[in-house]
């Protein structure tokens, strides 16, 4: 059976035609189309991927993912609106994985639910070894990651993101970069993605003492820096 998965979204044709297509391609797909049904919904049943629309009735995308960060971590993909970049980024903020505006190419819908459950659900051996830097430490056989032997909560994305900084602990990495490695795609113009992951993963760093490990080269990438 294919990686479970729940489109969130009002637009029941749309739902249709996405499930059709997603089956096909291995899936399986459940559908719900209000935003307060699809929360109350996920506190029972447990998805390996959420497609969630911003615009729903009910209870709103955004309010709809927060109630889902509550419970766990299951890697969200938000659909928004085209030019609706205060969506995404907020969404971002809240927790998603990455973004597509709509309407979307169920290709491309496809191929980014790939490399998203690709990336949360890493076999432990192929994980590879603990990385620690200074006090910051991440093993990702059991996808954790720590600062000062505490866990700092990571996201799916957030936890990628930080994996491809310890690894080059030290070297500036750039954006591109960041995003084939860490989201499984190419960077796209005004792509504001890894930027809010790394100013979250900055916040949940600092809330625990690690403040300035990872720094901004300006035209470059981001840099985590190595232990003195």
């Amino acid at each position: 059976m294919g990686a479970s998965l729940l489109i969130i979204d009002d637009d029941t044709e749309l739902c249709a035609l996405l499930a059709d297509f997603l089956t096909l391609e291995g899936f399986t797909v459940n559908a719900l189309h209000d935003g307060l049904e699809a929360a109350q919904h996920c506190r029972n049943r447990q998805y390996d991927a959420i497609v969630l629309d911003i615009m729903l009735p009910g209870l709103q995308g955004l309010d709809v993912l927060r109630e889902l960060r509550k419970q766990g971590d299951t890697p969200v993909l938000m659909l928004t609106a085209r030019g609706e970049d205060t969506d995404r980024i907020l969404g971002l903020e809240l927790g998603a994985d990455d973004y597509l505006p709509k309407p979307c190419n169920p290709r491309e819908l496809a191929a980014r639910l790939r490399a998203i459950l690709r990336r949360a659900n890493a076999p432990a051996a192929a994980a590879g070894a603990v990385l620690a830097v200074g006090d910051t430490a991440l093993d990702p056989s059991v996808r954790s990651a720590t600062h000062g032997g505490v866990d700092l909560g990571l996201t799916s994305a957030e936890f990628n993101v930080l994996q491809v900084l310890l690894g080059r602990a030290g070297q500036v990495v750039d954006k591109d970069t960041l995003c084939r490695d860490a989201l499984g795609r190419p960077l796209t113009a005004y792509d504001r993605s890894i930027d809010v992951h790394i100013s979250k993963i900055r916040k949940k760093l600092a809330a625990l003492g690690g403040n300035d490990l990872i720094v901004s080269v300006r035209g470059a990438g981001y840099q985590f820096r190595q232990a003195s």
